[in-house]
């Protein structure tokens, strides 16, 4: 081999790294660009409020009297509602296509969900205003309000008036928007058992019930826990969907069923109409702790990944 192209193949290998090296420090540089720009935007509003700000539940531009309690109390239980409903649907329609469904149905179906992992959030929204928000109103809001009305606790959580938008609408259509992406992933997990491992507990005696639940779900925890945290992220970070269907109120209630506001919705709603500095101050704090509270889940989630994986 000459010299030169040994030059040649050195400084090739040199810009490749070089290269990689570039991009993942600009991946840095963009994160910690992101938490100083909204820091430093958020800052007027945090020193007057301190730690305030995250507790009270105060929201009024003519006062300039600002809390983020009811934004996260909203994203936080929005979030909850949609993994509580979306995961086991998930898991049931996962463990179909990989165990029950013959092979044409199970490519049909898994595409199908692929296409509905890529619709806007926007089309989402405006389905549930238009379309799943009067539905909820006439039939699920007035037989629960007849239903458990007298019952201790959920009687509290399905009162109020029928109006199909708010907290728990705008978690049923975050759980429609994950269920794609955790459907995905939990399918991808399950595909990657050995067939060794079905063929040897169904040697043993072992039904399709005692395979799925005692051999298969658990040889696959650690990918449904990061799946469920992956899907957590998105809802934590939606916006426009719900926007649309949480209602757009600065109030903190029990009632599932009363309009509500979220860190996204409020920021969506309030930043183009922000009529002085601490309101705009304030709204970026709001995106200051949903970047923080996204960040932190992301890398608890990989904390408690790799201690799994070690263990």
């Amino acid at each position: 081999m000459s010299t030169l192209v040994m030059k040649s193949r050195w400084h090739s290998d040199t810009l490749f790294q070089r290269a990689c090296w570039s991009s993942a420090i600009l991946i840095g540089v963009l994160l910690v660009s992101i938490l100083i720009s909204l820091l430093h935007g958020a800052w007027p509003a945090l020193e007057k409020f301190g730690f305030g700000f995250l507790l009270s539940t105060e929201w009024n531009p003519i006062t300039s009297e600002y809390g983020a309690a009811n934004a996260l109390y909203g994203t936080l239980v929005s979030s909850f509602i949609a993994i509580l409903l979306a995961l086991p649907l998930s898991l049931a329609i996962g463990v179909f296509l990989t165990e029950l469904a013959p092979a044409w149905m199970s490519h049909s179906v898994a595409a199908a969900i692929e296409l509905l992992a890529a619709v806007p959030s926007i089309i989402y929204g405006m389905w549930g205003l238009f379309v799943f928000a009067p539905w909820f109103s006439e039939h699920f809001q007035l037989w629960a309000l007849d239903a458990f009305s007298e019952v201790p606790v959920l009687g509290l959580l399905f009162s109020g008036p029928p109006m199909g938008v708010g907290l728990l609408t705008s978690g049923i259509i975050l759980a429609f928007m994950i269920l794609p992406i955790l459907t995905a992933l939990i399918k991808e997990a399950l595909s990657t058992i050995p067939n060794v491992m079905r063929e040897a507990s169904y040697g043993i005696g072992a039904n399709r019930w005692e395979v799925t639940f005692f051999v298969l779900l658990p040889a696959v925890r650690s990918a449904i826990f990061g799946a469920v945290i992956l899907a957590l992220g998105r809802a934590l970070g939606e916006t426009m969907a719900v926007t649309f269907v949480i209602g757009g109120a600065q109030d903190m209630n029990t009632s599932l069923f009363m309009p509500a506001t979220s860190v996204s919705a409020t920021i969506a709603e309030q930043f183009n109409e922000a009529t002085n500095d601490m309101h705009i101050s304030s709204l970026l704090a709001l995106g200051l702790l949903l970047f923080v509270i996204t960040f932190a889940v992301m890398a608890v989630a990989r904390i408690l990944m790799r201690k799994r994986k070690l263990s």
